[in-house]
């Protein structure tokens, strides 16, 4: 049996929504047999202290892991090497365009939402050379379809789309779609449970996966946390991190059995609500957060001692 994942990103405390998501991560992995990994994706977004704050976050729930801690940021030859090979095969190009051609280009007539409209896919070596005096080229795959399937264990059959996606940016950072199908492969991760506003980028990851001769992972996209706004849940929302809610005196057992008992799982320990998953009783609706609410909801009553 292969392995899952949680994959965060060190940019601060993870919320709630995150701790909820490495939760049914680790349900996933374990109800499957599956060995189950921890990696930092610290190729963007890092601030000082993050990890060792998120570490400490997943212990206090009682997750556990397998093997060493995954950094990208240790990987960065291993990304650069695949683009290569990639660049090789002639399935990358080179790519000159700023944001704001690219969002000039997509708002023009006939062109598909949110793909990558192709400005520089035939340049001629002149032009490539021209543009190269002025500004750092990023590195595009030459995608051969339009489109990608994949099966998705909440959402069935989910068909998305797949342009010519950046592998490597014009800083010579390695982008997230390229690190993230690598390093799955590497570590045999064949299950990917993630927030599903992730779920679009499945078919190009997949795609990937595929002209590298990797096995596509199965994907599971969960709901995401969300305000009473309909937004995402942020630290804006108000004591949405464990730290702010146990400081307030609530037990990391308590905020867990919150976690549990929002999937429609018994909330006792992870073991018994490991007995209990079964993922087609998920819930597959966002969670609504009321933050004011959160700590009133978790203090216990003298008498209930969990």
């Amino acid at each position: 049996m292969g392995a899952g994942r949680f994959a965060p990103s060190p940019s601060g405390p993870l919320h709630i929504g995150n701790l909820r998501t490495a939760i049914l991560a680790w349900l996933f992995a374990r109800s499957t047999g599956r060995d189950f990994y921890l990696r930092i994706e610290d190729l963007d977004r890092v601030r000082a202290g993050a990890e060792a704050v998120q570490l400490d976050e997943l212990e206090q729930l009682g997750l556990d892991f397998d093997g060493g801690l995954i950094r990208q940021s240790d990987r960065l030859p291993v990304y650069l090497e695949i683009a290569n090979e990639l660049k090789a095969r002639g399935l990358v190009y080179e790519c000159f365009c700023s944001r704001k051609d690219i969002a000039e280009a997509a708002s023009a007539p006939h062109a598909a939402p949110g793909a990558y409209p192709g400005t520089c896919r035939n340049l001629s070596d002149e032009q490539r050379a021209q543009k190269s005096l002025e500004r750092p080229a990023a590195l595009r795959l030459r995608a051969e379809v339009n489109e990608f399937s994949v099966h998705d264990e909440l959402f069935g059959s989910y068909t998305g789309m797949v342009d010519d996606f950046v592998l490597i940016r014009n800083d010579g950072a390695p982008a997230y779609n390229l690190a993230v199908v690598v390093d799955d492969a590497a570590s045999g991760i064949d299950q990917v449970v993630r927030g599903d506003d992730l779920l679009s980028s499945a078919p190009r990851q997949a795609y990937l996966a595929q002209l590298l001769g990797y096995e596509i992972p199965s994907y599971a996209h969960v709901p995401l946390a969300l305000n009473e706004k309909g937004q995402r849940l942020a630290k804006r929302d108000g004591a949405v991190t464990l730290e702010e809610i146990t400081e307030q005196g609530v037990h990391p057992a308590e905020v867990r059995s919150f976690l549990l008992e929002s999937l429609g799982l018994p909330g006792e320990n992870l073991q018994a609500a490991l007995k209990a998953f079964n993922p087609s009783s998920l819930p597959r609706e966002p969670w609504v957060v009321k933050p004011e609410n959160i700590v009133q909801q978790l203090m216990p009553p003298a008498s209930n001692n969990r």
